[in-house]
């Protein structure tokens, strides 16, 4: 373990300054179980602290956020059980969203939709996967096993390997959600190569954006303001396709000189109030909003 203080995962210290409607959706949760009853994946690139349902539950009370989508972090590899755990303790408000490969049978994919399970994530940043030829291979497969059953195929990645594979997203016959903004770098600016590759997607209704974890894009905190251009263009786009996320517990991913993969990762601490404040000034108008936070995620995620 190292040395530094662990934070533990972050609770809201701002309040909510307008009217979450509803039935609102977090689209982008992890939940870190017991490690001793869930177990990390060997080949993991980083070690989170825990988070557990109950403080999800206690950010999302907090938010006025009624309905959560749970996403299994690249640290399980293929195993989903501890986003089933933080599924079940939410009960029909939650959704999730699986990784599998090519050893996952249909029949588990059957038992995962019985319990909530609506699509699968591809991660290719957390483990720096770049080559298109990889990014278009598993794309293929991964819509290849998704299309009998609806599911969507959840993507994060960067907007170069966006671009790459345009054309498939493009003739995919399941939904397709990008992570994160789609990876995008906000000091790079909205002419930066791929984001209207992205918009494009979005504009066509091929593509869903999380306009979520604005800090891994950003590094302006706390308000993140260079990210406003970027959410009002993918908005602007086709209001239908976005949806919305805290990103929480916040795990940092990403390389740490002198840290091994085995070391405990401390969370981000990111308050997550001030963080859904900037949704309207992202989208001023209540009734976009709502597509964001209620109708797209319903339709989405099937609540």
């Amino acid at each position: 373990m190292t040395s530094k203080a662990h934070g533990g995962a972050s609770q809201p210290s701002t309040s909510v300054n307008f009217d979450v409607p509803a039935d609102a959706c977090d689209c982008h949760t992890h939940i870190h179980g017991d490690p001793e009853k869930f177990p990390f994946f060997a080949g993991r690139v980083y070690t989170p602290e825990p988070a557990s349902p109950g403080e999800m539950a206690a950010l999302h009370k907090a938010l006025h956020i009624a309905r959560v989508v749970i996403v299994t972090p690249s640290v399980y590899g293929t195993d989903n059980s501890s986003s089933l755990f933080g599924m079940k303790a939410r009960g029909a408000t939650a959704r999730g969203v699986a990784v599998i490969d090519d050893r996952t049978t249909e029949a588990q994919l059957d038992a995962m939709q019985a319990d909530g399970f609506r699509g699968i994530r591809i991660n290719l940043a957390t483990g720096g996967i770049s080559d298109p030829n990889v990014g278009r291979a598993r794309f293929t497969a991964a819509v290849e096993r998704m299309k009998s059953r609806g599911w969507h195929v959840q993507l994060y990645t960067t907007l170069p390997m966006i671009s790459a594979i345009k054309d498939l997203v493009a003739a995919a016959p399941v939904p397709m959600v990008f992570d994160h903004f789609g990876g995008l770098e906000a000091s790079l600016g909205l002419e930066q190569a791929g984001f209207s590759d992205l918009l494009e997607l979005v504009k066509s209704g091929k593509a869903y954006v999380k306009i979520s974890g604005a800090y891994r894009s950003s590094k302006l905190a706390p308000d993140y303001q260079d990210m406003v251009p970027f959410a009002r263009a993918l908005i602007a786009a086709n209001a239908d396709r976005i949806v919305w996320g805290t990103d929480w517990p916040h795990p940092d991913s990403g390389h740490v000189e002198g840290r091994k993969a085995t070391d405990i990762a401390p969370l981000y601490q990111i308050d997550d109030g001030r963080l859904l404040n900037q949704l309207p000034v992202w989208a001023p108008d209540a009734d976009i909003r709502k597509k964001i936070l209620v109708d797209n995620p319903a339709r989405l995620y099937g609540f």
